[in-house]
């Protein structure tokens, strides 16, 4: 009991100065509850890294799965970190300096998962350094490669002043000089982000859009980038700011407080909204040029949708429930105002964006392009999706310390006073 009472005493001198937080037994039964699905996804893992990916439903029909659909969802999901700094430190919204530091927190969980999702499918983690070293530089997947690790390193310089602001670190004089320095330069930081985000961003949706041999993906363009490299930008930065959202009010009810201030959520819902706006005009010109296109040269838009669990419900599902309805919520002040309507709002971009990544993936694969050729369905069992979660409950257990022993929420002492 002294041993425990130490680090009971040890866990409030970490707690930032005023604000409460629940006790430390609480939140140790909070983390241990956490590591009971971990674990079965760190089983899941092992058993891939061990017995190899035939544990998987993947196969030769199917190189890209659950994995890749989630890892795609995650990045643009993780895009209201990059999306968020651009229009505190770039476009200077001072209201978003309120929300910006919890951005970062969830971008950052969304790249790790990313990347920790990959390790898992590639089959051989240890050989991951290959292609950095024997990049083929003719592939969008090396830049996309490259972006990605830098930006999550970005992040990670984003993240690491919100440790040396913890409150026994902090009063030493290097980490508090380090923490100011990082702090002024973080508009360049910022614009770097932008940058690198802007290209892995769009080249993962380049991918499918240059498959010429898969007309159900593939896309006319400019230049060298078809237009799901637009678009697929465009989605990202239209639900990243969702999700972001989504988490904070996650948060909130956990810690059955308020933590951000309504109008900080509401210049953010309000923009996610016109993006996503624009995203559907130009995601229905892209759909009906590309009917078109593809009818011209013998592949009609009915044969796309022949074969369940396919069928036509899917465009409309991805464009009108996951999509216009949202848009519509976001765009009305008085909607927004609405927090039942707002999340509701926040969880249908998210599922959208999910879904299109499934589609652009999965559906590209399932849709025969051969007349001889059959369709064949696929559907995850559990060893992939106990692997895809195990970065749900890793995330969890992050945002718990983080905003245990960090001040992320600069707003919580006025909120909350106590």
């Amino acid at each position: 009991m002294r041993f425990f009472a130490k680090f009971s005493e040890l866990d409030s001198a970490l707690i930032p100065k005023g604000v409460k937080r629940c006790s430390f037994q609480c939140f140790l039964v909070w983390i241990g509850i956490l590591h009971i699905p971990l674990m079965v996804g760190v089983v899941a893992t092992l058993m891939c890294w061990g017995l190899a990916l035939n544990v998987t439903y993947l196969n030769n029909n199917f190189p890209f799965g659950l994995w890749i659909a989630a890892d795609l969802g995650v990045i643009a999901l993780g895009a209201g970190a990059f999306f968020t700094g651009f229009l505190r430190y770039i476009v200077k919204i001072d209201e978003l300096k309120n929300i910006v530091n919890f951005a970062v927190v969830v971008g950052v969980i969304c790249y790790a998962a990313a990347q920790g999702i990959l390790g898992v499918d590639i089959g051989q983690p240890l050989r991951g350094w290959f292609i950095f070293w024997h990049a083929n530089v003719h592939s969008m997947l090396t830049e996309v490669a490259f972006c990605i690790t830098c930006y999550f390193m970005v992040l990670c310089i984003e993240y690491f002043p919100l440790i040396l602001e913890n409150r026994r670190i902090y009063k030493f004089g290097f980490p508090h000089g380090v923490a100011h320095h990082l702090h002024e330069t973080m508009p360049t930081i910022a614009a770097i982000g932008v940058f690198l985000s802007f290209f892995h961003q769009g080249s993962l949706g380049g991918v499918p859009g240059v498959l010429y041999g898969r007309p159900f993906a593939f896309r006319e363009g400019f230049l060298v980038w078809p237009w799901t490299f637009f678009l697929f930008i465009l989605s990202a930065i239209a639900c990243g700011p969702c999700f972001t959202i989504l988490i904070t009010w996650i948060t909130e009810k956990f810690a059955r407080k308020r933590l951000v201030k309504r109008n900080v959520i509401d210049i953010l819902a309000k923009i996610s909204g016109r993006m996503l706006a624009l995203y559907l005009i130009l995601k229905t010109i892209d759909t009906l040029y590309w009917v078109k296109v593809a009818g011209d040269v013998g592949s009609p838009f009915r044969s796309f949708y022949a074969n369940q669990p396919y069928g036509y419900w899917v465009l409309v599902m991805e464009l009108g429930i996951l999509g216009v309805i949202p848009a519509i919520i976001l765009l009305s002040t008085k909607a927004r105002q609405n927090e039942n309507l707002l999340i509701l709002a926040c969880l249908l971009n998210c599922a959208g964006i999910f879904m299109n990544r499934w589609i652009m993936t999965v559906q590209t694969l399932a849709v025969p392009v051969m007349s001889f050729d059959k369709f064949i369905s696929y559907h995850p069992n559990w060893v992939e999706y106990a692997s895809t979660l195990l970065w749900l409950w890793l995330g969890a257990i992050f945002i718990s310390l983080t905003y245990r022993y960090l001040p992320i929420f600069p707003q919580e002492k006025e909120l909350n006073p106590y």
